[in-house]
């Protein structure tokens, strides 16, 4: 917004926090309830609590009534609140709907409006209309305002009362929910969501309706609440771009949970001192910016002066002598300046100025006004410029292809990824699992290997007769092992009543609220009221479950006590015992009672471990065999999503049919392959000596089958091994082996591009072989990937035909566009229109000087704007019309 003469002129497009169903005092009349505040009062609260809350336009809808509006109106306006004046009513289907009007209107035409909508009783705002909800509709749009639908999940909405036809309403461009689209998923009426997202046929529209959050604010604390408000983007609050918004709400309304957090880098301003520009002086929008003029006005010139400022290098000679040459006749017969306002994601958000004069290096000044020694390019790293011969060097990556294809790609291929995921997630678990149980038997192993050892040892002690003297040691030892026992099978009891407590019915999803108006409702709560039952049988089970466990723990604690405390009896017995055990060997018989003791204990804590090794053993056996499975249904997933990406691209290619042809090798890039096998570090073999990897057509799995059989398998399959190679491969680890089996390879897509023009028999050319300009239809999308920093393109649409403007580019920066800045220099309608931008600048020649006035720079919800717009890009409404006619449209 920029101040001319005093005026606010409104330059860019931006969301505006609205209020959309604001009551005056006397509401509370409406409620049956009485209003403890005078209408002053109430006034000066709601225009506190709104200003809190950061509303800016507010639209009054009393029921049935004005009054009220004009003090509301005055007070909120001396505050920069615009307000849009209004009222709710009911149709005779006693449907309730918001009427606004511009903020013009004056309280006696709001009367005379209701007079004009056939109230029942004029007096009573309460009483519905004679008019049904479709002859509303169309009433206040021919009046000239705005009405959407109140409430419309409640008793009186048109979604509550089933109204399909009302929805259908091509005039009703919006309704109202109590929170977001996604919480209708919650909600007992599945059909709101569907209905919103234009996915149930009953309720399909041709233009999806508008969700608004505009619950009634019947006391001034009500407007801060997130429902009470949203979110619509104008260029000017004001009511002709308020209604405008509507016709393209899905880039221009949003709800306040919606709005989205834009964090990337953007160039918000820039500045000319001098030269052929000298004086201008632009805010840029953070979204997308549209520079629009007749040839000659000087488009190329402020993007190239960017350039200049960033210090970024043109691609190309050709693209470096015009740069010079722009730069030269532009700014330098004048010395002239351009300074950029920078604001740099790289920095965390924060704001720089680059200042370059003709001749110098660029400045870097911080907000401060201290010299930074940064340059340019280190706050905006991914700056994107491109003049329009210069976009063909992003067909160097192939990487940024395939990202590219793939957002266009049409089919269920999405879904095999899904089920792919899952896959190697339990490929995952399972290879985990089995590095575990490996482990774990490794451990045991080294235990039960002791035990021959260990009783050979006993056996000696034996022959000294201490046999039949310590016989107790291995009982007791026992012992405690059947103790433990015991212990354990108490905690699991405990873990198994959590868990049935945890699994009790729950019969909440059976509510009252939920079978509402269900045919079956009755049979419904039958079952509800049986399952309940069980609930409470359940419950009453449980916690006679937990008082048997509490009385089980209670009598066994003195027992394993009493236990304890008989085995360290026993024990301090045989410690007693071990001084009569005759001396030998330089032992003392206390040293050797106690050395055969602690034998015994190894041996009866080992002796277990045999059942537990076969047991281990037997679940390696089960994992690799679930494993197996898991592979199995791996290598049918990936075919099948292979099979549907193929379909997917033979789509896609029907519908480029003149345009671009795609083929696709799945997993064609076999350079994970080789590089998976890099980081095994396998000894002696480097990236050379893995070109056998490249050049060969076998799976990971495949190779990892081949190694486990040895070196014999690896010679015999002609790969083209040397011996080093073979023997390295054959020592990797089995958990490298394991992790090689789940290595799927990407898969890899050519772009070609058809280079007739309306011929029969179509010419396709590969990407690489190219011109620059045939590049441009190619490579487009490409730009558009994501990147916090701004993408600048001049006249991208140069050879490109409309429609592939029209359908392709221009969605994707609609997308694009809430988290990344573009400022394009064009030609073409579709880009600023139907992309939607911020703002758009319109450039003119004034005494052999560039020009963009604040008044010619806004959105397309500006009537200059629209004017200028509609002559530099149409021909002029003249001559739009004379096309449109020709072209046979309404």
């Amino acid at each position: 917004m920029f101040e001319v003469n005093g005026q606010a002129t409104y330059t860019k497009a931006r969301f505006f926090k609205c209020a959309l169903q604001v009551n005056p005092a006397g509401y509370n009349k409406y409620r049956g309830a009485q209003q403890t505040l005078t209408e002053d009062d109430y006034n000066q609260q709601l225009l506190t609590a709104a200003l809190e809350a950061g509303i800016e336009v507010v639209g009054l809808a009393d029921h049935g009534s004005v009054d009220g509006v004009d003090k509301l109106r005055s007070l909120f306006s001396q505050n920069n609140i615009v307000v849009f004046p209004g009222f709710e009513i009911a149709s005779s289907e006693k449907i309730h709907f918001v009427c606004l009007f511009d903020e013009s209107k004056t309280s006696q035409e709001l009367e005379r409006i209701l007079g004009r909508l056939d109230l029942l009783d004029p007096q009573d705002g309460v009483l519905p209309t004679n008019l049904t909800a479709i002859q509303l509709i169309d009433k206040v749009k021919e009046i000239g305002g705005f009405i959407f639908a109140a409430h419309s999940t409640n008793n009186d909405g048109v979604l509550k009362r089933k109204m399909n036809h009302v929805w259908q309403h091509e005039a009703l461009l919006a309704a109202q929910i109590p929170g977001t689209i996604e919480g209708l998923k919650e909600a007992s009426e599945v059909l709101y969501y569907r209905a919103f997202t234009n996915k149930e046929d009953a309720y399909r529209r041709e233009r999806e309706m508008a969700a608004l959050n505009a619950a009634d604010v019947a006391k001034p604390e009500d407007i801060k609440s997130p429902g009470s408000s949203c979110l619509v983007k104008m260029t000017k609050p004001c009511f002709a771009s308020f209604k405008q918004a509507f016709l393209d709400a899905g880039s221009r309304v949003r709800l306040n949970s919606e709005k989205p957090e834009n964090f990337a880098s953007a160039i918000e301003r820039v500045r000319f001192v001098g030269g052929y520009l000298d004086g201008v002086d632009v805010e840029f929008s953070e979204h997308l910016n549209a520079l629009i003029g007749g040839r000659g006005t000087g488009k190329s010139t402020l993007l190239e002066c960017i350039r200049f400022a960033m210090d970024l290098e043109p691609f190309g000679k050709e693209a470096k002598s015009k740069h010079d040459a722009i730069l030269k006749n532009n700014l330098g017969k004048e010395s002239g300046n351009v300074e950029l306002i920078v604001r740099s994601a790289t920095m965390h958000g924060r704001k720089f100025k680059v200042s370059r004069k003709y001749g110098n290096q660029p400045f870097v000044v911080d907000d401060q006004g201290s010299v930074m020694p940064y340059k340019p390019i280190d706050l905006l790293p991914g700056i994107e410029l491109y003049g329009q011969n210069e976009i063909y060097e992003m067909t160097r990556d192939p990487h940024s292809r395939n990202q590219l294809i793939e957002r266009f790609l049409e089919g269920d291929h999405a879904n095999f990824d899904t089920t792919i995921v899952k896959v190697l997630s339990s490929l995952k678990e399972n290879r985990e699992s089995i590095n575990r149980a490996k482990q774990q038997k490794a451990d045991i192993e080294a235990d039960v290997e002791r035990l021959p050892k260990l009783q050979d040892q006993a056996r000696q002690f034996q022959a000294l007769g201490l046999d039949e003297k310590l016989k107790i040691i291995p009982k007791l030892e026992k012992e405690k092992q059947l103790g433990e026992r015991i212990t354990e099978e108490m905690e699991r009891v405990g873990e198994a009543i959590v868990t049935l407590k945890d699994s009790l019915p729950d019969t909440t999803f059976l509510s009252d609220a939920a079978l509402d108006e269900l045919p079956h409702a009755d049979l419904l709560k039958q079952q509800r009221i049986i399952l309940k039952h069980l609930t409470d049988k359940l419950t009453h089970a449980i916690t006679e479950l937990e008082q048997m466990k509490q009385e089980a723990s209670i009598g066994l604690e003195p027992l394993q006590q009493q236990i304890q405390s008989a085995i360290a009896n026993e024990e301090q017995t045989l410690e007693s015992a071990f001084k009569d055990i005759p001396a030998s060997q330089g032992k003392t018989g206390r040293q050797i009672g106690a050395e055969y003791q602690s034998l015994l204990k190894q041996i009866e804590q080992i002796r277990p471990k045999q059942t537990v090794l076969q047991n281990r053993q037997a679940q390696i056996d089960e994992l690799y065999s679930q494993r197996k499975k898991l592979l199995l249904e791996l290598a049918q997933e990936t075919s099948a999503r292979s099979s549907a990406m193929q379909k997917s691209v033979k789509s896609l290619n029907r519908k480029l049919e003149q345009k671009v042809r795609l083929k696709l090798q799945s997993e064609g890039n076999r350079q994970e392959f080789v590089n998976f096998l890099e980081g095994c570090r396998l000894e002696g073999v480097g990236a050379k000596k893995l070109t056998w990897v490249v050049e060969g057509d076998f799976s990971p799995a495949n190779l990892a089958v081949t190694i486990r059989a040895g070196e014999q398998a690896l010679k015999q399959n002609n790969w083209g091994l040397t011996p080093a190679v073979i023997q390295a491969l054959c020592r990797m680890t089995e958990s490298q082996l394991l992790q090689l089996e789940e290595l799927l390879l990407p898969d890899t897509m050519a772009i070609e591009l058809n280079v007739t023009h309306g011929e029969r028999e179509a010419h396709f050319r590969p990407i690489d072989d190219l011109s620059t300009g045939q590049q441009c239809t190619a490579v487009l999308h490409l730009l558009l990937l994501d990147n916090p920093d701004p993408l600048i393109l001049d006249q991208p649409e140069d050879n490109l035909d409309n429609a592939f403007i029209a359908e392709r580019i221009v969605s994707e920066l609609r997308r694009a566009k809430l988290v990344r800045q573009f400022l394009f220099a064009t030609h073409n309608a579709n880009i600023p229109v139907f992309g939607d931008a911020e703002w758009i600048g319109v450039l003119s020649v004034d005494d052999n000087k560039g020009r963009i006035l604040p008044e010619q720079q806004g959105a397309i919800d500006m009537p200059a704007i629209q004017q200028l717009s509609a002559e530099i890009l149409e021909g002029g409404k003249s001559a739009f019309n004379q096309r449109r006619e020709k072209y046979g449209f309404e």
